[in-house]
């Protein structure tokens, strides 16, 4: 039996989890004021609940998926992504009358990789999906609102915003004509996954990381030469609407998203940083206005678009860790001295106080060597001279300075810390 980490997982510490907890929260309130609402999916689904919208022939599905069968031998797999789960909750709730429909979800999702920098086996994300809205507000929505977290978040510096338009599906079909005349006589040069590709959706390749398919690729025909009026309209807008907020943006003409229920606009907000190496894309989305259609099987078209960041992603920009209220460390010297402790603790606590309590055993130095590794900023020491006098010794620790204070005051005597440093 191995008591080892599976390889690709993390055990998040504290540091790590205000980090995390302050993206998600971040996320959160800037979320509700695009009115959007927040659900949670299940972690794992059935697995043609993924299979069905990811495209058979995608990566995720051929080599990234955790599938298992259940005891009656149903195939589940746990959650690669947010926004298949989102579209079946749409349609087994039939919420087609409730349109518009926003909603901003977060939690783990699992995909096999190998794991590296800013790329985990199990992963978390936060993202969102706006479906019902057609038209390029919507897009220009979830941009606007990705663009406002990474600004709360201090990081607007620190990440450049890449888009392109692979059009609707009568531009993607021209596209792709043109791309197989262009790849096929190349074929012996492409990566094996590529030459699979070619066969049977040859776009997937304008996505590949292999270094020689994207030397292949920067001469590939562009899918702005193949784009209808419709799709250049649509494009355009969508870009304006982007200056008239003056959020900045960059035209990547080679940016593609690798699933199949994709169209029209895509893009990704990437790192400007070196901390991430090559996996520097730290959210990615797009619309999708057949993903519905696709899961139900010929069912109604609902127009969606969305997003999805990696938390782990945005947290190795963060470089301040948010600020977390220090605890007061009571350091009772005796067994009269630990009954006060208890009780003084409790009512600290109540009144929303944060108070470390060392356990009863050991010596004044070693409880003062916890309460420093505990962060506290200040100790209360008190054995039978201080309750004896009503009054207890409080050690500002940051400071090395030490005062007497009323037994009845101590209460008072912190919330004055506490506003007078707000």
């Amino acid at each position: 039996m191995s008591l080892k980490r599976v390889r690709g997982t993390e055990d998040l510490k504290e540091e790590d989890l205000q980090k995390h907890n302050l993206v998600v929260q971040t996320a959160k309130e800037v979320a509700q004021h695009f009115c959007f609402q927040e659900i949670s999916t299940p972690i794992f689904e059935f697995t043609e609940v993924f299979s069905r919208t990811l495209g058979v022939d995608s990566d995720i599905v051929n080599k990234e998926m955790f599938t298992f069968k259940d005891r009656n031998g149903e195939s589940l797999t746990l959650r690669p992504e947010g926004t298949a789960g989102n579209a079946r909750h749409f349609i087994t709730e039939k919420l087609h009358q409730q349109l518009p429909l926003r909603f901003l979800y977060q939690g783990p999702l699992f995909r096999y990789e190998r794991p590296q920098k800013g790329r985990l086996r199990q992963f978390h994300q936060v993202g969102v999906e706006l479906l019902g809205e057609p038209n390029p507000r919507g897009d220009i929505e979830c941009i606007s609102l990705a663009w406002l977290l990474f600004k709360k978040l201090g990081l607007e510096k620190e990440v450049t915003l890449e888009i392109n338009s692979i059009g609707d599906i009568d531009s993607r079909n021209q596209h792709k004509e043109a791309l197989l005349d262009y790849l096929k006589p190349l074929k012996n040069k492409l990566s094996e996954d590529s030459r699979r590709r070619l066969k049977k959706n040859p776009l997937r390749i304008l996505d590949s990381k292999e270094k020689q398919d994207k030397e292949i690729i920067q001469s590939a025909p562009s899918i702005q030469n193949f784009l209808n009026q419709r799709s250049k309209d649509f494009f355009s807008d969508v870009l304006q609407g982007l200056d008239t907020l003056q959020i900045p943006w960059k035209l990547n003409p080679f940016l593609v998203r690798g699933l199949d229920y994709y169209n029209h606009c895509v893009f990704e907000f990437k790192s400007n940083s070196k901390k991430l190496g090559s996996q520097n894309t730290i959210l990615a989305g797009g619309r999708y206005d057949r993903l519905v259609e696709m899961m139900a099987e010929g069912g109604d078209r609902i127009h969606g678009v969305g997003w999805g960041a990696g938390i782990e992603r945005i947290c190795f920009l963060i470089t301040k860790v948010p600020f977390l209220p220090r605890p007061i460390s009571l350091i009772p010297l005796g067994e009269e001295a630990e009954k006060i402790a208890v009780k003084m603790a409790w009512e600290l606590r109540q009144e929303g106080l944060n108070v470390f309590h060392p356990r009863s055993t050991g010596n004044l130095s070693k409880k003062m060597k916890r309460a420093n590794q505990m962060r506290s900023k200040y100790a209360v020491i008190f054995g039978p001279e201080e309750i004896k006098n009503n009054s207890f010794s409080v050690k500002n620790l940051d400071e090395k300075t030490q005062e007497s204070v009323p037994i009845d005051r101590i209460l008072h005597f912190f919330k004055k810390q506490i506003n007078d440093r707000a």
